[in-house]
């Protein structure tokens, strides 16, 4: 593993402990104001016009979150985006392509590199679910879907204030919640708690953290897929053997725990968000390595014999996924008024 790298692992881990652990780091606090003070004229020119907001010609429904790293958006993006199709509707899919290198609006095939395009662009592109765009401007992305969609999702863009939304949709991860409640680099909020006041849903991915009203999700896990070919085999075939386990999103220990809550018991590697698995030296142990899929995308052609990773799918209960659809249903009803 790379020099920088490893400091980039060794950077993210410091910074986790002081979001989510032992409430240090109250020197950052003066960087934090600058913050808070650079988000509140952001979103004052916004409101004054002075900076402009585009509106698109169909619904646009903005799955984000108020916190840095994974909460569940693309899992959720992607069950959304069945849900709408089953009630007829043509959906698209807008992805800022993060961590790919393209500069340009493109549409994501299912043969996209990750490295190029984004390695989350890339999973939502395979799911194969609905048509996914990526690129730097949303505005132009949604031009490029054109007629072919009626609704249009987009991905991680709650803080994206030049475009206009229909409905939003904050994420929380259930344990870690909003961490210390201070704003970035301080803590891990983007924006203050206030702002899930300001949504038409808030969805909180698993257990944990409460608020009134908020909708509860989970993520389920699926059966291990062969990076190697289509080969797949139940979670609990790895009980009791020697494992390797990484993840490279934005909450690493929501995927290890879910493979402990399935009885096994890998050696454990946690790397920053969008990191590439691959430079971390899992294969020299001769050992299966479980990942994510996100981080299976950015395998760049390699296929190692005993790589597998392993999808997950977000679930409601009956009524919070009803109750979620309704919120949009409304959404949809108020652009086209």
């Amino acid at each position: 593993m790379s020099r920088r790298a490893t400091l980039a692992e060794g950077l993210h881990a410091a910074l986790l402990r002081v979001w989510y652990g032992d409430g240090r780091g109250h020197w950052l606090l003066p960087l934090a104001l600058g913050f808070r003070a650079a988000s509140a004229l952001r979103r004052g020119l916004y409101r004054a016009g002075l900076l402009r907001t585009w509106r698109a010609p169909v619904p646009v429904i903005v799955v984000g979150n108020i916190s840095v790293g994974g909460t569940g958006k693309t899992p959720l993006t992607l069950w959304l985006a069945a849900a709408l199709g089953d009630r007829g509707h043509r959906v698209g899919i807008v992805s800022r392509g993060f961590g790919g290198s393209r500069r340009d609006v493109h549409r994501v095939g299912t043969d996209a590199d990750a490295a190029r395009s984004g390695d989350e662009a890339v999973l939502m592109a395979r799911r194969d679910v609905a048509p996914v765009v990526a690129g730097r401007s949303r505005r132009a992305a949604i031009a490029l879907l054109g007629n072919t969609v009626d609704v249009v999702i987009c991905d991680d863009g709650l803080q994206h204030l030049a475009l206009a939304r229909d409905v939003e949709i904050a994420v929380v991860d259930g344990a870690r919640g909003i961490g210390n409640g201070r704003l970035l680099p301080a803590g891990p909020l983007r924006e203050g708690p206030w702002r899930l006041d300001a949504v038409d849903a808030v969805v909180v991915n698993g257990p944990g953290f409460e608020r009134p009203g908020a909708l509860r999700m989970r993520l389920e896990a699926g059966d291990a897929v062969s990076l190697a070919g289509d080969a797949r085999r139940p979670l609990a075939s790895f009980r009791g053997v020697p494992l390797r386990a990484v993840a490279g999103i934005g909450h690493p220990q929501r995927f290890f725990a879910l493979l402990r809550a399935a009885g096994l018991e890998p050696r454990e590697r946690a790397l920053p968000d969008h990191a590439d698995w691959q430079q971390a030296g899992l294969e020299a142990d001769g050992v299966p390595v479980l990942m994510t899929e996100k981080d299976a995308v950015k395998s760049h052609g390699r296929r190692p014999v005993d790589a597998w990773y392993v999808p997950v799918e977000a679930v409601f209960e009956a009524a919070d996924g009803e109750m979620l659809l309704n919120h949009i249903e409304r959404g949809l009803r108020r652009h086209r008024a």
